[in-house]
């Protein structure tokens, strides 16, 4: 049987606070991380970057990118012509959420996961700070869990039962970006915006950089990335 440092996880990653984060507690709690990217049509696309640099300096095993353009469906802030939300933390489910986006990750994952033969799949998901997204509910990724376990041939075989792992789930920001520099993690290297300027500057406005904002001065420490500019 395998060690828990011998053992493959894949970790959805697209470059920002959360999700880097989750590949460093991954990495720390002994797994081989396969980080894994999906360029969806989104208008802050250049989080690319910043994924590639993550997964580079937290040591990922592998990094794949996945090119599936979700703007053939549009519904959304980030791959529609629908404005991104500058006017303040929003009530509700946000302009910024895209359809069935996680479940759809997930599926990739799952897919990956069962070729490497692995049990484990990390998700940085938040119901604290993004309450009103569906897919980063602590009922949905129950749900998701036990369907993927009957979902492939290794787990119909007994060869997989698959664990999710949202070890942030029930985090605040602040206590996420603590944990990340327990961890070691670079922020500096994470973008956040979604609506940032063609050279990379973030808005600061939208609720992905205010979110990021406030935690950062809760945690009593200056924004790295924004250091660097």
């Amino acid at each position: 049987m395998r060690t828990p440092s011998s053992r493959p996880a894949v970790v959805l990653l697209s470059g920002g606070i959360d999700s880097t984060t989750t590949v460093a507690i991954a990495k720390a709690d002994g797994f081989l991380p396969h980080a894994l990217t999906v360029r969806y049509g989104q208008r802050h696309a250049i989080e690319i970057d910043a994924a590639r640099r993550v997964a580079n300096a937290l040591g990922a095993v592998k990094h794949e990118i996945i090119d599936l353009d979700l703007r053939t469906f549009g519904g959304s802030a980030l791959t529609d012509d629908i404005p991104v939300p500058h006017g303040g933390l929003t009530d509700g489910i946000p302009a910024t959420y895209v359809p069935a986006r996680n479940t759809i990750f997930l599926s990739l994952a799952l897919a990956w996961a069962e070729v490497l033969g692995a049990q484990d799949i990390f998700l940085g998901v938040n119901a604290l700070d993004y309450s009103g997204y569906p897919d980063c509910r602590p009922e949905f990724i129950e749900a998701y869990q036990r369907m993927a376990r009957i979902a492939t041939k290794a787990g119909v075989e007994g060869h997989q039962r698959l664990t999710i792992h949202t070890p942030l789930i029930s985090l605040s920001k602040r206590q996420i970006i603590e944990r990340g520099r327990e961890l070691g993690v670079d922020f500096g290297m994470t973008l956040s915006c979604y609506d940032p300027s063609p050279a990379g500057e973030p808005c600061g406005t939208c609720d992905s950089c205010r979110l990021r904002a406030k935690g950062f001065a809760e945690a009593g420490i200056a924004d790295p990335a924004l250091a660097m500019r």
